[in-house]
Formats: C-alpha cells, structure tokens, sequence
C-alpha cells in the first residue's frame, strides 16, 4: 500500500475499482482511510518488511542452501559496491565464506553519499553545511543484517555461518529471535560444528593444549545485559574487555562501529555469545576459557531470555542508567547466577537512592556493584571491571556445555534448532553406528574390511599390470593373464564377506531423504571427529590407524561396489548394490566430497569413481560441461585452508585430519557467468601433501608423489602450487615433482596452466622484493625441465614454458599469514582473505580466457572420467 500517496491526497474510490460509475465520488479522509485499511496493512509483519526491504521475503520459507551461496556468480568476480539495500545480505555472504574481517561493513553507496563526496570538492565556505549528515536513513545494522540471514538460511548454511564468524572473531548467536512472534530458538546445531583449542595456564609448562567441541566444553558463562536506557555502550566496554592493549577488535557489535548506530529492527532479543580462550601466556586476560553472552535490547522486553541468561550463567552483569525501586524482573528470577549491577554516574537519570535500596532487596555488597564516575576513564573502568569478571571465574563452580542449556531451554519454552525430527533421526542413526567403535583399528578390520590389505594388494597388482616390473622373462600376456587371475581371487574374497552391521546402517541412513541424510552424514563426521580426538590425544603418531572419517565408510562402499561388479550380470547381489554410484552421485551435488584417490593404499576405485561420475552426468545432462582446478604442494602449508577460502567450502584442517589422497567437490556455476567460463560446475580437487612425514621412510614416497601430482595435474585446467620460498631443498623437491607431472601432460597433448602461491609473506613490497627470487625460481625450473625431459628422453623441451604456460610476472602470487595476532583469539588477517580473493578473480579470468581462446571446449564429465581413466594408467 502505498502510505506516501494516502498522507497527501484524498483516495477515490472510483480509481480503486472500475466497476464504481457513481458521479458522486466518494472521498476518503487520511484518517478514515488509515480505519479501514489498517487491518490488512498489520497483516505485513515487522519482520515481513524488514525482509522485503532486503529482497529476502521468499528465502524465510524456502530456505538458503549451501549450493545457493556457494555457486560462482557475477558477485564473485567483481568489486562492485552495494547499490541498494537488497544487495546487502549477498555482500555480507561472500564476505564471510571468504572469511573477511570486514563482512559487517556493508553499507549502500546511496545518491546521498555520492552528492556529500560532490560536495566535499567545493572549496569556498557553507556554514550551514557544517552541521548536516549524511542521511542514515537507507544504513542497515549490522545484526539486523545477520538476524535476517540466520532466519532465512537452512540448518546447514547457519552452520557455516556461524563457524566462519566464529574464524573471524565475530559473536554468534545464542538464541535467535522472531520478532513477530516474540519466540526465540537457542543454535545448538549452529555452534556444534565449532572446535576450540586453547592452553590454559596450568598447561604452560607443559605445552599441551586442550581441543574440544565448543558445545561440549563445560565453561563458565557471564553475560552481560540492559535493563531500560543506558548512556554506556555495553557492546563497546565488552570488545575492550575481551581485547588486550596490543591488538583491539570489535567482536561485538556497537554504536559507534560503521552503521552499528543505525536502529534495530528486527534484532532487539537476539542474544549473542563469544568465547576468551587463553594460549598459556602471562598476557592472558583470563587464565581459563569463559563464554560471553549478550543480550540486545531492554530486558523487561526480553524476560525469556534473561530467565535463561540467569539459569545457565555463572554471573549475569546489568547495566542501567535508571533503576526502578519496585525492580520486580531482577527480584523475581530464580538466580542460580550472581547478580552485578554496573552504572554511569555520569548519567543525568542516575539515582543513587534507588541503587542503594535495589541493592539492599537483592542482598548485594559492594563488590556486586560497579559504577563509572568522572574520575574513571574507560581504562580504569575496564580494568575494573576485569577484575570482577576475573573473581567469578576464578571461584564460580556454575559451568555449563551448551548442549546442557537445551534442558532450561525447553523448560523455558524456548525451542531448540536440532529438536526438527530429520536432524533427531539423524542424529540417532549415526549414533548407533559410533556407538560400537572402542577399538579403532579393530572396528577398521571387522566393520570395514574390503579396505584393508587385500585392496593395497589389488592396488600392487594393478599398477604391475600397467607397469610390468617383475616380468622378467616370462611372456607378457602370459604374465598380465597371471596378475588377473589373482585379481579375481582378491576380488572373490571381497565378495565373500557378508556386508557388515556398520556399512548396512550406513548405507540404509545414506538413502534417506535430501535433508535427513545431510544431518546423517554431518553427525557421523562429528562424532568420528571426536572420537578420532580422543584417539590422537593418547596416540598421535599412529594417525593414519587412529583416524576414521566418513571417508573410510564411502571407500569401503566402494570396494563392496567394485567387488559386486566382478560377480555376472545376473547375481543378486549385484544387483542390489547398482544403486550406490547414483546415491553417491547425488551426495555430490549436494556438496559432499568425493574420494578420488584413496590415500592409505595410494589408488583410485577406478569403477566405482567412473560410475559415480557417470551417474552424475546423467543427473545433470545436458548442463554438464565443467572446469577443474587443484592445488598442490607441501603437507601442512595451508592448501585446504587455502581452498576453503577461495571457494567457502569445507575440506577437513582439523588436528590429525591432514588430507590423504586427494578429494573432489562441485561447485554450481550461475547462469549470469556460465557464458563467461563456457561450463556448468568448477570441480575443485584438494590433495593431500607432498613430501608427508608419515610416508617420508617409505621406499616408493617418491613414487607416490610423482603418482598423485601427475594425476591430479593431468585432471586440471589450472593448478595452484603451494611453495614456500624460504625452504629451498623442499621447493627443489616439489617443482622437480611438478616438472616431471607437466612434461608427461605435453606427451598426451595437455598444456595446463599454474600459478604459483607463495605464502605468509606480507610485505607491501614483497612483489618488487621477491622479483630476484621470482627469475631464480624460473631458472629453477628450467633447470629441472632439462633435467626430466633427459630422464623422460625428451631433451627438445628446454625450458619450463615449453611444457606449460608460465610468465614469472602473473604466475606467482603473495599470500600474507593466515592469522592477525596470535591465536586462539586472532582473527582472521583481512589481508589473507583479499590477497586469496584476488587470486580466485584471477583464476576464474584465467579460465575465461582458456575457453574463450583456441584451448579445447570445456570438457564434460564423461571426458573427466576418460582423463581419470588414462592417468590411472600413467
């Protein structure tokens, strides 16, 4: 309806409904036209606006996926602005799966703005400009901004969500509120996927370190609320509290943040926590892990909240400027949190009467009581009100896991966002299959057994097929039919195998529907996280044997696949099992990884990855063209966190769970680039590291790094290689590898691209410093290209530009270190995240250009098995 027209005209009828011919026009007063219209204008929610406003009213009931988010799109490769205000929430996205410090600052570049900047060239005086602002009218805040996005996103995008805010040292929220309906949900699904390492000071010496599941550890919690005005910036005093003198950090938001000043719309009873994690050091704040919440808006607005804030806190702070004597809301809570009441003298509303007699009701001492007078700077208040914070932590028993607080929650009556039936049945299945696992080298052996040695033996034989080493002076054929025959043995032992409880459950839970099986598969990775945890924890040099990832439960589908296709055409079981390749297929649509090279027996499942991927072309046909890109380097130098950057995606970095062999995910490309890049998905491969510790006093380690760089390299339309500049012997090793893997590329007629990234270097003129090392890792190169192309008796390739396209100035590029300031309290450098944006610009130019130039067409998903197939080969 339109409110502006109605405030200055009168409204006829007649220009409301044609059928009214009557020549007396009827005419409607403002006032009479507000009764009559005024119950369907209240039938458009607070809520309902605020998301029309930001184009977002269709995604409160069809929620925001991964795939949605995550899709390559015009946004991706362009720096434009925020023209308007449902361009906002889109800016904040990318942004944050890019993991940038900045994210919060999203603002629309208005014609206001634009006409200020005009303005600010006139150099002659105004006076009665002086005075003026800009209009803040059209400014979103900020939390308004992530409250929408949290209502509107699936369970699975809120998860992300919150994990990359969390890298960013943001505050997530607790409980999520619904303005319209004044109910609130506590995130417990949210924050699970949230790890945290921290050291506390009784580890310093010892240098161990604690790692757990935020939602699991039982911490202190104090929380800090508003109860009527307050002249004091709670959110403001929290950030200084929570930062140290060296490095500041806004992890809540405030009012004198960018737009942190614009009203709250929709965001008033969200409820946000952070956690201070200490490192060991003598600097820490706090010498133990505590949570922070934060409650926003008025309490007396938001009893629900504060009831739960008082239930599950070890102290609960005040602030006020003003306190009501009759006080009701504090008096009536069932404590089981200290109370602490903090005002500003400097008010003109405070009233130290009604203090002391709010006091004296709640039996509280001056210790209970914190007030900012004039002679108290912020520092001194802060450092005050440290103190205090430091004594509750330092003798509150109160702690509490999150997963606790879903009990008082209910009791409350606040709901809980894993209380939806898919994720509880989910939750259910997965834990019946975890539950067995004592053992885990002996579950490995008797619940996932096709996996074990007979595939590393079947491993052997086939690249003896291929390679025929141990021929001697036996004929070929004679040999090679030997070698299939104790294939076929290897193969019908496989099959002799009954299908275990743990992969039927697996199987039967992976066959759920879409959302169901999403839950599944990120509860098994949970709980075989923490299981995998607790394992290396005790044993953390037998890492490959301790650790069990969803991975080993895909790769023993695939060996009960691969032996079934081995029995005739017409066995029953079989039959049964042709079914898996498409679940599979689907898994990866919806954004799951797929095994592409397993990396304990060092082979790729070449049927059952050529018929998953054959199912996925038939899934997606006739929009099946693709591009694929890799990344390569040393174990441990920030590959996949470099991947999870670039993309938003999330291949596994944590503790003990270095990637083995080399994984594949999809990635949707959007119709408004899809002519650009000429393909339908980008396929982005992570591998795991060369020149791997655990596989360094392995004879073949070599071997296995020539195999896996040859492979993936021969798969890529571009390949990142990850090299540190600074260790010269390993960055020797790696380029002879990636040297050797580009010369056999030229034989098959390939001539990829690479770009080299070279990281934690951080100095503005590192491009200008580095431009020595840059001619002397060329000369390297081509060094190591005459040196491959004697071995491979192919000496006409004399330097590296003969077998890849390489130019030392667009090739390399400067990554500074990931973190600013020293974890586990340092956010992520914002200088990381641009310098990792620009690099993703550039490769998706890059690939532009390929296929806009005489390189090949895009290839199909049957020319990536074909491409698999033959460097399977190699």
């Amino acid at each position: 309806m339109n409110e502006k027209y109605s405030q200055h005209h009168p409204v006829h009828f007649q220009s409301l409904h044609p059928r009214i011919k009557d020549s007396s026009l009827i005419v409607i007063s403002k006032l009479a036209w507000s009764d009559i219209t005024s119950s369907f204008i209240s039938t458009e929610t607070h809520l309902e606006r605020f998301l029309e406003d930001l184009g977002m009213v269709q995604h409160f009931t069809e929620k925001l996926s991964l795939s949605k988010i995550l899709q390559i799109d015009e946004r991706t490769i362009t720096d434009e602005t925020a023209k308007c205000q449902s361009d906002l929430p889109w800016y904040f996205l990318k942004k944050l799966m890019m993991v940038n410090v900045t994210a919060r600052n999203v603002k629309c570049i208005s014609e206001c703005e634009s006409a200020c900047d005009a303005a600010s060239d006139i150099t002659e005086f105004n006076f009665d400009n002086l005075l003026d602002s800009p209009n803040s009218g059209d400014m979103l805040n900020p939390l308004d901004i992530i409250t929408a996005l949290f209502l509107c996103s699936d369970a699975f995008v809120q998860q992300e969500m919150a994990l990359k805010m969390s890298m960013c040292q943001f505050s997530v929220p607790l409980l999520l509120p619904n303005c319209d309906t004044q109910q609130c949900t506590l995130m417990l699904w949210a924050l699970r996927d949230m790890v945290k390492k921290y050291r506390p000071q009784s580890l310093s010496q010892s240098k161990g370190f604690f790692e757990d599941r935020i939602v699991l550890s039982e911490l202190p919690m104090i929380s800090f609320v508003r109860l009527g005005e307050c002249s004091l910036s709670k959110s403001e005093i929290l950030n200084k509290l929570l930062s140290n003198s060296q490095q500041y950090h806004d992890t809540f938001v405030h009012r004198n943040m960018e737009c942190g000043d614009s009203p709250r719309r929709i965001s008033d009873g969200l409820t946000e926590i952070t956690w201070y994690l200490p490192r060991g050091k003598t600097s820490d704040i706090f010498s133990v892990p505590v949570a922070v919440a934060n409650l926003r808006g008025d309490i007396t607005s938001f009893e629900t909240q504060f009831s739960f804030l008082c239930q599950t806190s070890a102290a609960v702070f005040v602030f006020f400027d003003n306190l009501d004597t009759d006080c009701k809301l504090l008096t009536n809570q069932h404590h089981k949190a200290q109370i602490f009441l903090v005002g500003n003298h400097q008010s003109k509303h405070f009233n130290l009467n009604s203090l002391k007699k709010v006091a004296i009701k709640l039996g509280l001492t001056n210790n209970n009581i914190l007030i900012k007078t004039k002679q108290t700077n912020d520092a001194d208040f802060v450092k005050n009100l440290r103190k205090t914070v430091k004594d509750v932590v330092d003798n509150s028993k109160m702690k509490m896991c999150i997963e606790q607080m879903a009990d008082i929650a209910h009791e409350l009556g606040i709901s809980v966002d894993e209380d939806c039936p898919e994720c509880q049945t989910a939750k259910k299945n997965a834990d019946a299959i975890t539950a067995e696992i004592q053992d885990t080298l002996k579950y490995k052996q008797e619940q996932l057994p096709l996996q074990g040695q007979i595939w590393k033996d079947l491993t052997s034989l086939e690249k003896e097929e291929f390679r025929l080493r141990k021929v001697g002076s036996e004929a070929i054929e004679t040999y090679r039919s030997g070698l299939q025959v104790q294939k076929r043995e290897l193969r019908d032992r496989q099959n002799s195998y009954n299908m275990s409880n743990a992969m039927t459950c697996f199987i039967n839970a992976i066959s759920s529907p879409g959302t169901e099986r999403c839950y599944f598969l990120k509860w098994m990775r949970i709980n075989l996280d923490n299981l995998s945890r607790e394992r290396l924890s005790d044993l953390r040099e037998e890492l490959s044997n301790s650790s069990l990832g969803t991975e080993h439960f895909f790769r023993e589908m695939g060996q009960i696949y691969e032996a079934s296709v081995s029995l005739p055409e017409t066995d029953p079981s079989r039959q049964q099992l042709q079914h898996l390749p498409k679940l599979c297929a689907g898994l990866l649509l919806d954004g799951f990884p797929l095994e592409l090279v397993d990396g304990d027996a060092s082979n790729i499942p070449l049927r059952w990855v050529s018929d998953v991927l054959s199912q996925l072309h038939d899934l997606v046909s006739p929009k099946n063209k693709i591009l694929v890109v890799t990344v390569l380097g040393v174990q441990s130098t920030g590959k996949s966190t470099l991947l999870n950057t670039m993309f938003g995606v999330q291949f596994a970095v944590s503790s003990g769970r270095c990637t083995r062999g080399a994984f594949m995910l999809l990635i949707r490309i959007n119709e408004d680039i899809r002519k650009v890049l000429n393909c339908d998905f980008m396929v982005i491969i992570d591998t795991e590291g060369l020149k791997s510790p655990e596989l360094a006093q392995l004879d073949d380690s070599h071997e296995h790094d020539n195999e896996l760089a040859t492979l993936v390299i021969g798969l890529s339309d571009i390949t990142i290689i990850n090299i540190a500049m600074e260790n010269s012997t390993e960055m020797k090793d790696i380029l002879q590898i990636v040297v050797h893997a580009f010369l056999r590329m030229k034989e098959v007629g390939k001539k990829p691209k690479c770009q080299f990234v070279h990281q934690n270097v951080s100095d503005v003129s590192a491009n200008e410093k580095n431009l020595r090392d840059r001619k002397l890792l060329l000369q390297q190169l081509n060094e190591m290209t005459q040196a491959a192309a004697k071995m491979e008796k192919k000496e006409e390739n004399k330097s590296f530009t003969d077998v890849m396209e390489y130019s030392p100035d667009t090739g390399n590029w400067y990554i500074p270190g990931l973190w600013n300031g020293n974890p586990p309290m340092a956010p992520v450098n914002a200088g990381y995240s641009e310098a990792v944006y620009e690099l993703k610009k550039n490769i998706i130019h890059l690939l532009g250009k390929l296929r806009r130039g005489i390189s090949p067409p895009a290839m199909n998903i049957l020319g990536l098995i074909c491409d698999i197939q033959v460097n399977h080969q190699k």
